[in-house]
C-alpha cells in the first residue's frame, strides 16, 4: 500500500455555529494534540492545532452574522493531525479541495457539504477520474421531465393536425379562430423545443 507523504487543503471552508465551535475545541481535545485559540483585533479568532511533534495547523475563524467562517488552505505531514483536521473537516460539512500527495502520483478529493464528490488520481501529466458523485434522483427527475415535456409536444401536433383538417371546410369565421389557435401552438411548440 502506498504511503502518503502530504495532505494539502487548498481553500477548504467551514461555516460553523456557537454551539459548533465550542463542539469543534472538544474534539481537538486529545491526549497527542493541543490548542490554544488566538483572539485578534477584530473580534476574530485563530484556532492552532499542535501536535506533539510539533507540526501546527492554524484555523482562521471570521465571525460574519452570528457564525464562525474559516478558510483553510494548509499542508500537513503527521498522519495523527492528518486525521484529526479531517475528522473535523467532515463533521461540520466543510467544502474544498484535498490533496492527498503519495510517492509518484496524487489523489484529489473533491468536497461538498463534508462528503466526498469527486476523486481523481493524477500521475504525472495523466489524469483519471476514479469516482464522481451523481445525483440519480435528480437525472431521473430531468429524464421524467424530458418525457411530460415530449408528450405535450406529440399532443400539440396531434391539434395541429386535427386543426389543419378542419380548416379545409371551414368559413372565413372559423379560418380566423383557427389561424390564431394555430399560431399559439407554434410558439408553444418554440417554447417546449427549448427544454
Amino acid at each position: 500500500m502506498a504511503q502518503r507523504l502530504a495532505t494539502e487543503y487548498v481553500k477548504a471552508t467551514m461555516k460553523l455555529s456557537e454551539p459548533q465551535m465550542h463542539q469543534f475545541l472538544r474534539m481537538t481535545e486529545d491526549g497527542r494534540l493541543h490548542h490554544r485559540v488566538k483572539v485578534l483585533d477584530n473580534g476574530c479568532q485563530e484556532v492552532v492545532l499542535g501536535d506533539v511533534s510539533g507540526e501546527e495547523v492554524h484555523f482562521p475563524f471570521d465571525r460574519i452574522e452570528g457564525f464562525y467562517i474559516c478558510e483553510l488552505s494548509c499542508r500537513l505531514v503527521n498522519l495523527h493531525l492528518t486525521n484529526v483536521v479531517r475528522k473535523l473537516f467532515v463533521t461540520f460539512k466543510g467544502d474544498g479541495v484535498v490533496h492527498r500527495i503519495y510517492k509518484g502520483f496524487t489523489m484529489t478529493y473533491v468536497y461538498a457539504q463534508g462528503t466526498v464528490r469527486k476523486i481523481v488520481e493524477k500521475t504525472g501529466e495523466n489524469t483519471r477520474v476514479i469516482y464522481e458523485y451523481k445525483n440519480t434522483l435528480l437525472e431521473l427527475q430531468h429524464l421524467f421531465q424530458a418525457r411530460d415535456v415530449e408528450r405535450e409536444i406529440n399532443r400539440v401536433y396531434a391539434e395541429i393536425d386535427s386543426l389543419l383538417d378542419t380548416r379545409k371546410d371551414a368559413t372565413a369565421d372559423q379560418l380566423h379562430q383557427i389561424d390564431e389557435t394555430l399560431a399559439r401552438h407554434q410558439k408553444r411548440l418554440f417554447e417546449l423545443e427549448a427544454y
